[in-house]
């Protein structure tokens, strides 16, 4: 019930005038009598002999195509479950999406991550714009518009082949063209393996040599992503295996917006940033914009996921957006980050840093020194 009071908020985020905008379940229930110009479709892996055998298969180092349509249109929803052998599928398949015929893709990121789950394990939690049910259930409510031409793939960078591939896509085929100010969905992954910090000479957190460490500009800060052009940032996804002991999350977010040299918009904690609070203390939790589903502690080899999604109010930007986050308080630690982060903006887009490398997307404890590290 709670993601229906809100559905139409997501909706809306995009392209408002091709999917209405609710204040509440109360609306979706009132609008239901309303007429709607759209033709709903759907491409899915359903069995086309009409049999039961309703997936696909995709070799290693093959590519799928879920998605191939024209437009206009816009995806509502992406439902994908599968079925493979080999270890960290899910940081091995590779997400691509293109909207009217771009030489690079809007979308760039393993398939893990793109739903949250940036460490190679699934897990269950509930967000209104990502979700994952049982069993293995990947969800994306994300509004995707495109006005000429929408495609989807997956990419087997493994060496195992995936056995059965589902998915079920969901968009809305429309009778009129876009708004000619339609904002396109961008998703990009990025990773720090380890981050690296200043120094690995402290106990604690809040050593003093730490401490009285200061950091204005941003210099050396983790970064979920660049962009150039008009558009908004509406979230991130972040997961993290600690290289080393302590509380992981003493960095502040920071933000710059339109080229700005100093951030306009600081935060106060990692913890905070993700809405939480005191190191996330209570255990794990996932809330519909906000959480934190895998809660490993605060020891060296502890994994975390958390998300953070802005759908209360997206972060414009005009010119640019530079979205980054400390690792450690004034960057001190040398933890493992994955991310992704989501925003809308005009194309072109800026081209995206190349996809690290399989064998570097995987996690693994490295050697940095620091307490609970013997490495140097």
């Amino acid at each position: 019930m709670r993601r229906l009071a809100m559905l139409g908020v997501i909706l809306g985020l995009a392209v408002s005038a091709v999917a209405p905008t609710s204040n509440g379940l109360s609306d979706l229930l009132t609008r239901l009598p309303e007429p709607h110009d759209y033709v709903l479709r759907r491409i899915s892996s359903y069995d086309r002999s009409g049999g039961n055998e309703d997936y696909r298969k995709i070799p290693a180092g093959e590519t799928l195509m879920l998605f191939d349509e024209p437009g206009p249109g816009t995806i509502t929803h992406i439902w994908i479950t599968l079925n493979s052998p080999e270890q960290y599928h899910l940081k091995k398949l590779v997400l691509r999406m293109y909207w009217d015929d771009e030489a690079t893709p809007s979308v760039e990121t393993p398939i893990g991550d793109f739903f949250g789950l940036g460490l190679g394990d699934y897990f269950q939690y509930e967000s209104l714009p990502l979700a994952v049910g049982s069993t293995k259930a990947l969800n994306s409510f994300f509004p995707m518009p495109f006005a000429q031409h929408g495609k989807i793939t997956v990419t087997n960078e493994g060496k195992e082949p995936v056995d059965n591939f589902y998915f079920n896509i969901d968009y809305r085929a429309l009778s009129k063209p876009l708004p000619a100010d339609t904002l396109y969905f961008h998703a990009q992954y990025r990773q720090c393996t380890p981050c690296q910090g200043w120094t690995n000479d402290w106990q604690r957190n809040g050593d003093a040599k730490v401490d009285k460490k200061f950091n204005l500009d941003g210099a050396g800060n983790y970064v979920f992503f660049e962009a150039a052009g008009r558009g908004h940032f509406v979230g991130v996804t972040q997961s993290i295996l600690q290289n080393q002991d302590d509380w992981w999350g003493e960095g502040d977010d920071m933000i710059f917006i339109d080229a700005e040299k100093t951030p306009s918009i600081v935060g106060t904690g990692s913890e905070d940033y993700y809405l939480g609070a005191w190191g996330f203390e209570a255990g794990a939790s996932n809330y519909l914009l906000f959480g934190d589903p895998v809660n490993g502690g605060h020891r060296a080899g502890a994994k975390w996921s958390v998300y953070r999604f802005h759908l209360d109010s997206p972060i414009p930007f005009t010119k640019s957006i530079k979205a980054t986050i400390e690792h450690g308080h004034a960057n001190h630690r040398s933890d493992n980050f994955f991310s992704v982060a989501y925003w809308y903006q005009t194309e072109p887009h800026a081209q995206f840093p190349p996809l690290p490398s399989v064998d570097s997307r995987l996690p693994r404890i490295y050697p940095t020194g620091g307490p609970g590290n013997a490495g140097k």
